[in-house]
């Protein structure tokens, strides 16, 4: 059997990557693919543990009072929970021909490990390459969608749909992320990476994406 395709989505917390991912999925299952769509943090047991650390539900002791986990501690956490997800979860499916579509991957721990680094480490040179080198195992994505889109524009959705502030969602490490995912491809010169700016519409953006998807399939578009 042909495995499937192997998509993860990423960009700023804002950018669309979770709303894109659920229709990216539906559009492929409307034409007739086999696909499944998933997350990380993933929905296993590390993963609930790190979501509950993200939302400050969950906090370590500490000299001071409680306070989250450090950048390492986040780092090794995350790449716990990628191999956790990638062997219960995405190699199974790809195995039996389904294309799984995620909802982040792990050039997002590269991204905010880096980003929150303690200042005047080499955030973007031993950082960066600690946390690659911790991930090192985890399947490689045939395609990775970056969504492009301004800190400020990100900020501004997040406050609209509500949602519980993040350890995360400070403004300032937003633009450092933000700078990182423009510049993604020098990390990752041997991926098959693309961008696409999700500042349009929800319909633009989503036929962008498939458009890409479509391509890597091998279909002309």
């Amino acid at each position: 059997m042909i495995e499937g395709l192997f998509i993860a989505l990423e960009g700023v917390d804002g950018a669309g990557t979770t709303t894109h991912t659920k229709g990216l999925a539906a559009s492929l299952a409307g034409r007739g693919l086999p696909v499944h769509g998933t997350r990380e943090p993933s929905d296993g047991p590390i993963g609930v543990m790190i979501r509950q650390i993200l939302t400050g539900r969950l906090v370590v002791p500490g000299m001071n009072g409680p306070r989250p986990p450090t950048w390492k501690t986040m780092a090794l956490l995350f790449a716990a929970d990628r191999a956790d997800h990638v062997e219960a979860e995405i190699e199974p499916n790809l195995r039996d021909g389904v294309t799984v579509i995620s909802d982040r991957y792990y050039h997002s721990s590269i991204a905010y490990q880096s980003a929150t680094a303690p200042e005047g480490s080499d955030r973007r040179g031993d950082v960066a390459r600690w946390v690659r080198e911790i991930n090192r195992y985890a399947r490689r994505p045939d395609l990775t969608i970056v969504l492009d889109v301004s800190p400020e524009v990100a900020a501004k959705r997040r406050a609209e749909r509500s949602k519980t502030s993040e350890i995360y969602d400070d403004l300032d490490l937003q633009r450092e992320l933000s700078r990182f995912y423009k510049e993604i491809d020098a990390f990752f010169p041997d991926e098959r990476i693309v961008h696409v700016d999700s500042s349009g519409s929800r319909e633009d953006v989503a036929a962008e994406i498939l458009a890409h998807v479509r391509r890597a399939r091998g279909e002309k578009v």
